[in-house]
């Protein structure tokens, strides 16, 4: 069959077309230094702070819009994956977490009773939140906190107030310790070291705990748990006081959800409106409580009733699920703890 220019130049272009088009799609990202809008940002830190412009745009220079980190902030596109408490329970509340979290408690024992006496919480409620954040430590993240940061700064609109002023925080907390900013790794919302605190919670609630004359969240674990404490103790936790208990529900519970995870009725209102603990109490009748509601789809809703510490456990994360994950871990260690030799 005879072959035309034509349809030789034909195929060729049908080659070269969706390449062009693939290298369109991967290609890099601008430097974030080139965005009017960081521009603006290193003139407000220049202004506020005495940040050199120079060094922020070279720094800056270096880093670019990061996908990765746009898709795992973005929520679950399916709804009903979107509130699973069976699901949740399962990553947190299993044999690993709570053989390495005995680990961590035994050889962090000394530092995590100086803790409670301080800070007056117990030591299985700092060493759940450990677990849960990040397995202890082996977890931490590999992301650059300077490009998280910017990322959800600058390119994701619903939460970048939230976002811009943590990466004001970040810089201010690195030039404090003299790191570069491009030093630190967190995880792909900006969070840094074994407690995972964003740069605000550092910068407001972190401590020295071991006594080096710095803080070190990703290398001190001494350092980690005098923090964990003192954010929970400074968010307004009550030193032997109870946490959460389950629920009998015998009405509609809807308007008692509704009304938010923070407690704001003494636990006996709640009997007329058919809620009560499980296993009578007389001591809880006079606390604030609120009806927390754990959703499972194709499940009977789990009820508890929730305390001013479990409240103060969502100060951390603010989820029911995730307050509740380290409530259950930290009995299970407390437990298997009280069963060692």
């Amino acid at each position: 069959m005879k072959t035309t220019l034509a349809a030789v130049l034909f195929g060729i272009a049908s080659i070269i077309t969706p390449l062009h088009g693939h290298a369109a799609k991967t290609a890099r990202a601008p430097a974030f230094s080139e965005s009017p809008e960081v521009q603006e940002f290193i003139q407000s830190m220049h202004v506020l702070y005495g940040f050199d412009v120079d060094h922020l745009n070279r720094q800056f220079a270096s880093i670019r819009s990061n996908a990765t980190v746009l898709r795992a902030i973005r929520p679950a596109a399916v709804p009903e994956l979107q509130r699973s408490w069976d699901r949740y329970r399962e990553r947190f509340l299993n044999e690993r977490r709570l053989t390495q979290g005995l680990r961590f408690w035994q050889d962090n024992a000394a530092e995590l009773a100086r803790a409670e006496n301080i800070y007056g919480v117990p030591p299985q409620i700092i060493v759940a939140i450990i677990g849960v954040e990040t397995e202890y430590g082996r977890n931490m993240g590999k992301f650059s906190v300077l490009e998280a940061l910017s990322t959800l700064a600058f390119d994701y609109p619903p939460r970048s107030p939230f976002f811009r002023n943590e990466l004001e925080q970040f810089l201010l907390m690195a030039r404090e310790n003299g790191i570069s900013p491009l030093d630190y790794k967190g995880s792909y919302a900006g969070a840094i070291g074994i407690p995972q605190f964003m740069p605000s919670s550092q910068r407001n609630f972190a401590v020295d705990f071991d006594g080096d004359d710095r803080i070190d969240l990703r290398g001190s674990p001494s350092d980690a748990i005098g923090s964990v404490a003192r954010f929970l103790n400074m968010h307004g936790w009550q030193r032997q006081a109870p946490i959460a208990v389950p629920a009998s529900v015998i009405a509609d519970p809807s308007a008692l959800v509704a009304a938010g995870i923070k407690p704001t009725q003494p636990l006996q209102d709640m009997a007329p409106q058919g809620v009560a603990p499980l296993h009578d109490d007389p001591s809880l009748a006079d606390r604030p409580a609120a009806l927390i509601d754990l959703v499972s789809p194709n499940q009977p809703t789990e009820y508890w009733i929730g305390f001013d510490n479990f409240y103060v456990i969502t100060r951390y994360n603010r989820s029911s699920f995730y307050a509740m994950s380290v409530f259950m871990l930290a009995e299970s260690l407390r437990e298997a703890q009280r069963a060692l030799p």
